[in-house]
């Protein structure tokens, strides 16, 4: 039996689950425009807080300073209220079928967005070895966060989830979102069919898209294309927030809070709006799967987690770097797995979207005590070939220098300071010490 014929025949009162989790990261871009929602902020609060409780908050970490990066844990639910109110589904703890890690980073304005595959095998210590979808079901959101937050070696700051009726309401709330859909789907199981193109795609419209799997059996790993295209549903939704006028955004807060259980109230939600505004969601928003390998175990398919692949992964999440060194766009579907913001290559059916010509290795060193400064060149000097690694710099810099060691580097560190924006190559004298190709310092003039 094929994982793809596996997948089909696993039909239950489970089936229609569905990755909603996306669209809680509307909690970071909404960027103002919440006053005409302030009449209704504890109703509102109500609503955001529903279910939270002590146990969940203390499986949140506090960030250390406002500003920071921090990590937040978006799961989607197969709740809805048709669901709740069923005879078939009555008392069923709804298990987050999928699920989104997201590094939110203020002071940089981006964010990083790495899928979870929910079968993902997981040890889970009293529990046993267990499919990472099952957290919630066994211990709720503070097990979910907890069993993640193990798995993924960051620490998780906030949390929120959602339901079916909540995706449509938010979508609806904006008057529909424009995206470019990679290919037709047809996929009963999701909700029916949708055109391949530019379009506007209502809540319905856009649940199908962020629903399908098995419309990708014959490509591969159908929740793999699934978490994908839940991403560039967020796209198009953070892009038309940041356009909507205030009472389109109070709508949507409004409707969003009737479906969403967050640690965030509104307060939390204005200030961290604030601290963003300026996001460009073509160049800010990066985003990835975990990486893993299928292997059907006695009559189930689990996925397993590629160790090293995975420690990179989130090495390079941590330092501010996109998940991936390079886009992974699947050539058949035009699905985008893998986006490190660069723009052109997120409209581009190519297997390799960099213009990589160089290799070797660059040290960017963060001299001019900005957030993000370091990591924000380095995702830059990555995209002409080059691996990176940051850290901060032993003195402050005025100037951005770009050092190389002989003459022969001289055309590629002044390429590189074209790459990052600014700044000068400069020949090494003997003042700088370092062990790559090139020394990359920020200086005060970043910009």
């Amino acid at each position: 039996m094929t994982q793809a014929e596996y997948t089909k025949k696993r039909k239950s009162k489970k089936r229609k689950k569905i990755v909603l989790a996306v669209c809680i990261a509307l909690l970071v871009v909404v960027l103002g425009g919440v006053g005409a929602a302030f009449a209704y902020i504890n109703t509102i609060n109500a609503n955001l807080n529903e279910g939270v409780d002590d146990d969940l908050r203390d499986a949140l970490v506090d960030t250390k300073y406002a500003g920071d990066p921090f990590y937040m844990l978006l799961m989607g639910t197969d709740g809805s209220e048709e669901r709740s109110e069923s005879a078939e589904y009555a008392g069923d703890q709804f298990r987050s079928d999928s699920m989104i890690l997201a590094r939110i980073d203020p002071q940089s304005k981006q964010v990083t967005m790495v899928s979870l595959h929910r079968d993902t095998l997981i040890d889970m210590g009293t529990n046993g070895k267990q499919k990472l979808n099952a957290a919630h079901s066994i211990g709720g959101a503070a097990y979910t966060i907890e069993v993640v937050s193990k798995f993924a070696g960051v620490p998780i700051s906030h949390y929120a989830e959602i339901d079916f009726d909540g995706f449509k309401e938010a979508v609806d709330a904006l008057g529909g979102v424009e995206v470019d859909v990679p290919m037709e789907i047809n996929d009963e199981d999701a909700g029916g069919h949708l055109d391949a193109g530019l379009q506007t795609l209502n809540g319905d419209q856009a649940l199908i898209l962020c629903r399908a799997r098995h419309a990708y059996d014959a490509y591969g790993d159908g929740d793999r294309y699934r978490a994908a295209n839940q991403r560039l549903v967020l796209s198009a939704v953070a892009k038309k927030i940041l356009s909507s006028d205030p009472i389109t955004m109070a709508n949507t807060i409004q409707a969003l809070s009737k479906y969403i259980t967050t640690d965030f109230n509104v307060t939390d939600i204005v200030s961290l709006a604030s601290s963003m505004k300026g996001l460009n969601t073509d160049t800010g928003i990066y985003s990835a799967m975990e990486p893993t390998t299928s292997k059907l175990v006695n009559g189930t398919w689990y996925e397993y987690v590629n160790e090293k692949e995975w420690q990179t992964m989130m090495q390079r999440v941590d330092q501010g770097l996109p998940p991936t060194t390079e886009d992974e766009i699947d050539e058949k579907s035009g699905t985008v797995l893998a986006s490190t913001g660069d723009k052109a290559g997120a409209t581009s059916n190519t297997s390799s979207t960099t213009t990589a010509t160089r290799s070797g290795k660059v040290a960017v060193k963060n001299g001019a005590n900005i957030d993000g400064a370091a990591a924000t060149a380095a995702t830059k000097i990555e995209k002409l070939g080059y691996t990176t690694e940051t850290g901060n710099a032993s003195s402050s810099f005025s100037t951005t220098v770009v050092v190389y060691s002989n003459d022969s580097q001289k055309e590629a560190a002044e390429e590189i300071v074209k790459q990052i924006g600014n700044g000068v190559a400069t020949k090494n004298d003997g003042r700088y010490t370092f062990s790559t190709d090139f020394l990359v310092v920020i200086g005060s003039d970043w910009k």
